[in-house]
């Protein structure tokens, strides 16, 4: 991975990716306090209020010093989408440069970092109607039976698909329902550039058992610190559920089964941190997929600098184009 030599002549940004638990938001940070930089969360948990402990939302001192746009700007009961992410990180990167500052977008969510910097093809929008049809299906079947059905509709897109991924399955059969037309199909359109110059900085760990050991300490911590009384109160609420795609994060599923009944205690949190490495690993693919990032060791001791490095040579010709 290397960072382009060229000089682009759109307004600078900063996309800090990099797998859950890998130091993101600390180095978003110290960024922040040596650059002109402002903050935007990429993560699909943190935009939700009362998802804190268990999404390691920054804590409230940290977002005094630093606030980070996109955060607690959503009801748990109200799903939100790429294509809204896209719309709402443009706006705040919009009024960032209006104040004479730049964007760094910090997060560990692929497809929203995706379709924030390549765009959404057009896609018909959200059907309640239709996404309750297919729930109910789906209730009857099982999403396994529901994938099947997709691959026999759409095999391009049911191959990207995970065969217990109720929300990307829902959304592929809401496409073909309301379109007639493949999401595969319908996503190849054109779509418009990006109005600004880009660099990546890719937090990719070189030794994995220290992310796996960092995963472990950080959910024991997320225990100890009350992550199960913060998933009872949003149980107490009456109106959530499980199939919500807030409830669907990771760990937050978890917490919700073993409230259920459905495991115990020491099953839960093997269960929760095998799918946040799972996560991490679904992550670090996505990051080795972005051949124009600039790949950082978390646990270098360098890390931070060679990070300042990269932003002073990137600003420093971002003002002279």
């Amino acid at each position: 991975m290397q960072q382009s030599q060229s000089i682009d002549r759109r307004a600078p940004a900063i996309f800090l990716m990099g797998p859950t638990a890998s130091g993101k938001t600390a180095l978003a940070c110290a960024l922040a306090e040596e650059f002109p930089l402002e903050l935007i969360s990429v993560d699909s948990a943190l935009v939700y209020r009362g998802l804190d402990i268990g999404a390691a939302k920054p804590d409230a001192a940290t977002l005094r010093r630093h606030p980070h746009a996109l955060i607690d700007i959503r009801d748990p009961a109200r799903p939100y989408s790429a294509a809204q992410f896209r719309e709402d990180a443009l706006a705040a990167m919009q009024a960032i440069m209006a104040r004479g500052r730049v964007p760094l977008l910090v997060g560990g969510t692929g497809l929203y970092f995706r379709a924030l910097h390549r765009g959404l093809s057009e896609l018909p929008r959200a059907d309640p109607d239709a996404r309750t049809r297919i729930a109910e299906s789906a209730g009857k079947l099982g999403w396994p039976a529901l994938h099947a059905r997709l691959a026999g509709l759409d095999p391009v897109a049911a191959s990207r698909i995970r065969a217990n991924d109720a929300q990307r399955i829902q959304r592929a059969l809401e496409v073909i329902e309301l379109s007639g037309r493949p999401m595969s199909d319908l996503l190849g359109g054109t779509r418009a550039r990006f109005p600004y110059h880009v660099l990546k900085l890719a937090l990719i760990p070189a030794r994995r058992n220290l992310l796996r050991e960092r995963i472990a300490q950080r959910f024991d911590a997320m225990l100890a610190a009350g992550f199960l009384d913060e998933v009872k109160r949003l149980r107490a609420r009456g109106d959530l559920h499980s199939d919500l795609p807030a409830l669907r994060a990771v760990g937050y599923r978890q917490a919700w089964q073993y409230l259920d009944g459905e495991f115990d205690e020491n099953e839960f949190r093997q269960r929760a941190i095998f799918a946040s490495n799972q996560l991490a690993k679904r992550q670090l693919t996505w990051l080795r997929g972005e051949h124009d990032a600039r790949a950082l060791d978390p646990d270098s001791p360098r890390c931070a600098a060679l990070a300042e490095d990269a932003l002073r040579l990137f600003l420093g010709r971002s003002a002279g184009a």
